[in-house]
């Protein structure tokens, strides 16, 4: 294996392990990773995507195998991330993300704060009910817009809320797969040329070797300490986002 494959077996290695355990920031991290390497946003998105249908593949196996999903929940989210995940890459394709990303850090930033809040006082974890339809569009057009963000968005909303966080990041990365191929499947469809197939491989192999670690983890982390680390995480990140666009 030679030096450049291995700087993004170790960067996906990373990504998945955050990814696994907090339910986000996969495609956050990477996009951020790659973006600095000169690598456009819509390449960079499509980069990400092809290597997560692999990773998402082998997270979303091991958090059913850990009794992390709840079925109804990952039912809920499926559907309307695929639509929304579809649209993104579509979009993305054809359009600048510049202008979107600071309004998704900002919103980010509040989710993070809130998340923090409910950490310091007393959990009250609850199921959330009603419908999830406008939560996982969002979530899917986001994902493929910013190169990352159905976690983000999906998880930090249902954790916001005081939906049990464990299953909550479970569910959210079972999803994610569908999302994944939905996206990817557009992505390749309209720039194939310009995906970065060696930097997949890397990606593919660090995240597959890291998921069924970060599943294990998730399952262990009591769920205080769970949030603490996805609110500081969102909000320390939406931070430098925010000053990054600015």
């Amino acid at each position: 294996m030679d030096h450049e494959i291995l700087i993004f077996v170790l960067a996906g290695f990373a990504a998945q392990m955050i990814d696994g355990c907090l339910g986000m920031a996969y495609g956050v991290s990477l996009n951020t990773f790659l973006l600095s390497l000169g690598v456009p946003p819509a390449p960079a998105s499509a980069t990400i995507h092809a290597a997560e249908v692999f990773t998402t593949a082998a997270s979303g196996v091991s958090h059913f195998k850990f009794g992390n999903v709840d079925k109804q929940l990952f039912k809920k989210l499926l559907i309307p991330g695929v639509i929304g995940g579809i649209a993104g890459a579509l979009f993305l394709s054809f359009a600048d993300s510049a202008v979107i990303r600071p309004i998704v850090a900002f919103y980010l930033f509040a989710m993070g704060l809130r998340i923090l809040m409910k950490a310091l006082k007393d959990i009250k974890i609850k199921k959330v009910e009603g419908k999830l339809f406008p939560l996982g569009l969002a979530g899917g057009l986001m994902d493929a817009i910013g190169g990352g963000g159905w976690g983000p968005i999906v998880t930090s909303t249902l954790v916001a809320r005081g939906n049990h966080p464990q299953l909550t990041i479970g569910s959210v990365n079972a999803a994610e797969f569908f999302v994944t191929i939905a996206e990817t499947a557009t992505f390749v469809s309209l720039i194939g040329g310009m995906v970065r197939w060696r930097m997949i491989a890397g990606l593919i192999i660090g995240g597959v070797i890291a998921s069924p670690f970060a599943a294990y983890t998730c399952k262990k982390l009591p769920h205080r300490i769970m949030m603490l680390i996805v609110g500081t995480f969102i909000t320390v990140l939406s931070i430098r986002t925010i000053l990054m666009a600015l």
